[in-house]
This record gives C-alpha cells, sequence and structure tokens, in this order.
C-alpha cells in the first residue's frame, strides 16, 4: 500500500473510492501480494522443495482457495466443512492432509472416500477410530501421527500447540507404542510423523528445538517415514518493526535434518501466505470524549475482526486519506457492540479525525473473515479480491434478511 497525493492506494485502487462504491466495513484482498508470498516461500525453501498445504483455517473464501491452488498449493483442513471447500476449489486431493483432535467417524469416512493424501491422527483412540472404519470397508489408509514435542514456540500462550500441556498430539512414549501397533496393522498405512508447535513464530530457534527432538524420537522408532509434517506457524510483521522469522535459517535446518531422514517434507502455512495480503475498511461512525482519551467509534467491531480482542492482537491502523493535521489526544478505536473488549487499538499521535472518516486496520488476510460472526446480529462484512486491474466480490455482504 501506499499514498497517492495524500490518498491511500492498494493495488492501484483508491481505496476510498472502494468504501463508497461498495459501503464498510469491507474486506479486501490483494493478490498479488499473495501471489508474492507464495513465490517467497517457495523460493527461501527450494533446497528442500516442500509440499506445501495452505491452512484452510486462516482464509476458507472459495475464490482465494481456488487462486492458491492455481499457484501450486495442496491444503491442510481440519474439519469436513473445510476438506468440501478445499475439493469445490479444485485443489487435488493428493495434497490434502486432515489435520485436528476431534475428527469425527463421519469426518474420517468422508476424508477415506475422498482418497486424500493423509489423516494425521492425534490420539490412540481416534487411531483405533479410524482403523475400525477402514477394515469395515475392506482397504487400507494412509495416516499419520501427530507428535507433541513439548518444545515451547515462544509465541502467545493461547496460539501455543507444541507444549505438553496443550492439547494437540501425542506424548513420545504413546507415539513409540503407536508406532510399534501401526507396523503390523492390516487397515492402516504409517506414513506421516506431524509436528506443529504454533502460530505467529518470529524466531527460527523454536523450529530448531522442535527438529532436534523430532530427530531424536524418529531414531528411536527404527522406522521411515515417507512425510514428515513440519506444521505452520510461520509468523509476519504485524507491528511493522521488521520483526521476521528468517526463513533461510529454518530451511537450513531443515536441509540438514533431512540429510539424517530422507522423508517429503509437508509444511502448512495460512498466516504468512495471506496474513499481510488483507485490510479491514472502516468508517468513523463517531468521536466521542473520554477519560483521558477520545473513543472513536468505528463501523467494525469483535465480529468483523476478533482477534485484538480474542488474544489482545495488534493490527496496524491507517488513515484511508493524510491530512498532517496534529492530534495531542490518545485515539482508542472502538466498535458498536457492547462488550468492553471491543477494541482495536490505543494509539497516541495518530492525525486529527472527524467523524465519517476512512481509516484501515492492516494484515487482516488470515483469521480475520475466517473467525467472525454474526455477535450482535451483525451482518458479516463483504470481500473484495484485487486481481491485476481486475475488482471481483467474493463474498457478498449479509443481509438483516440473511440473518431474521
Amino acid at each position: 500500500m501506499r499514498y497517492k497525493k495524500n490518498s491511500l492506494l492498494i493495488d492501484n485502487f483508491k481505496i476510498e473510492i472502494l468504501a463508497q462504491k461498495y459501503s464498510t466495513p469491507l474486506y479486501c484482498y490483494s493478490y498479488k501480494k499473495i501471489k508474492d508470498n507464495i513465490k517467497n516461500l517457495k523460493k527461501k525453501f527450494s533446497i528442500i522443495n516442500p509440499l506445501i498445504c495452505f491452512a484452510v483455517k486462516a482464509n476458507p473464501n472459495k475464490i482465494l482457495l481456488q487462486e492458491i491452488g492455481k499457484l501450486g498449493l495442496g491444503a491442510d483442513v481440519v474439519s469436513m466443512g473445510e476438506l468440501m471447500m478445499a475439493l469445490k476449489s479444485g485443489i487435488n486431493p493428493n495434497k490434502i492432509v486432515f489435520s485436528g483432535v476431534g475428527k469425527t467417524a463421519a469426518e474420517i469416512k468422508y476424508a477415506i472416500t475422498k482418497k486424500i493424501l493423509l489423516i494425521n491422527a492425534e490420539s490412540t483412540s481416534e487411531i483405533l477410530e479410524i482403523e475400525k472404519i477402514a477394515k469395515a470397508k475392506k482397504i487400507k489408509v494412509n495416516i499419520g501421527i501427530r507428535l507433541n514435542p513439548n518444545t515451547d514456540a515462544k509465541t502467545l500462550s493461547q496460539i501455543s500447540t507444541g507444549k505438553k500441556e496443550n492439547k494437540f498430539g501425542v506424548s513420545e512414549k504413546i507415539f513409540l507404542d503407536l508406532v510399534k501397533y501401526l507396523k503390523d496393522s492390516k487397515n492402516l498405512s504409517l506414513k506421516c510423523v506431524s509436528v506443529h508447535i504454533g502460530s505467529q513464530i518470529l524466531n527460527h530457534k523454536p523450529y530448531e528445538r522442535m527438529l532436534h527432538v523430532l530427530s531424536k524420537v524418529i531414531n528411536k522408532t527404527k522406522f521411515h517415514f515417507d512425510y514428515i509434517d513440519l506444521g505452520g506457524g510461520m509468523g509476519i510483521d504485524y507491528e511493522n518493526n521488521n520483526k521476521k522469522l528468517n526463513l533461510q535459517k529454518y530451511a537450513l535446518s531443515i536441509k540438514n535434518f533431512i540429510k539424517k531422514h530422507d522423508s517429503k517434507i509437508i509444511f502448512e502455512p495460512g498466516r504468512s501466505i495471506v496474513g499481510n495480503s488483507g485490510i479491514l475498511i472502516s468508517k468513523v461512525i463517531y468521536i466521542k470524549e473520554g477519560f483521558k482519551k477520545d473513543f472513536v467509534i468505528l463501523d467494525a467491531a469483535m465480529n468483523d475482526l476478533m482477534r485484538p480482542a480474542l488474544y489482545n492482537a495488534k493490527h496496524r491502523i491507517i488513515p484511508i486519506r493524510r491530512n498532517n493535521k496534529k492530534n495531542n489526544k490518545i485515539y482508542e478505536f472502538v466498535g458498536p457492540i457492547c462488550e468492553s473488549t471491543d477494541k482495536f487499538s490505543t494509539l497516541k499521535k495518530f492525525q486529527k479525525l472527524n467523524e465519517k472518516d476512512l481509516i484501515i486496520i492492516c494484515d487482516v488476510g488470515a483469521y480475520g473473515m475466517s473467525l467472525s460472526s454474526n455477535y450482535n446480529l451483525r451482518p458479516k462484512a463483504l470481500e473484495l479480491l484485487i486481481k491485476g486491474s481486475k475488482i471481483t466480490v467474493i463474498n457478498k455482504r449479509q443481509t438483516y434478511k440473511d440473518l431474521i
């Protein structure tokens, strides 16, 4: 994004014109950003040539998934709905991995029917359930086992998934027992070991610790895995302070790792593919004087973007039109919902705003619309995709008729 004559642009389109035409709140995604992110990821990890499976949970929009699939990516899914959407979007079933701790029998049966690459199981009970279904169908099903490596990702506790107190994966002892059990299974074919330690990771060292633990456990199994699924979690620079994950160091660590374990690497990135591709455009409804600060009340709310309320996530807020008017007040940007947590950011030295001004909330392409809701019976926002000179409505704005 850039300013031209003090007006903010996204891919050469004036954001204020988009707001006028499509109304607010409004999600807008840049295809160019998504394509560049995928290209960068492939380039940085070219020395290991991984299978990249986009984490559908980050943004399950069908048109976005179609574009991501055309750029060569598979899909990581965690529900039947996500699997259906990935297939409907044209993603190759042989590039789809089904993860998640609570797959139902119906979901397992559906995944087997669709002949996806593999199901990553997360408990003994789940493996027995898959085996029972496979036996009844008289087939052999490809599975993986998710190991909990008890590795601290050094990220927010709400999105840390690789410590022993987290619900994800199985302990080393159970993992080794399951590998031994599956060696003799007539209906299950063990293909993969899976790990995922967390999300929004900006330091390569937790990944190095994860690989060290994983290597030791694999050696103990004396088993060759066709695939090693390293999950995702690669973070992005939400606060524009140049904090970035060193992908080259991570790639080098993996290269050294696979010298000992000759397996195909799978990644499950979501945020690093679409996170910085999206903005949320919002209008100032009112500016209300408060105690030691002014409340800037937006027409976007926590139902549109849940991350700040859910785990105090930070997103930059930028004015759509620069006016160079200094403001000595503290602005707290909030939504209209009846919750004190319905706030996006508290900022000093923001330019002076007036009611009906437009702002954008940055880097909302991942876990923005996918976490949205109809709380307070608010309709969900419209979504746009900009691809070259073309603007496409990829999800219509909900109406009250849709809700009531």
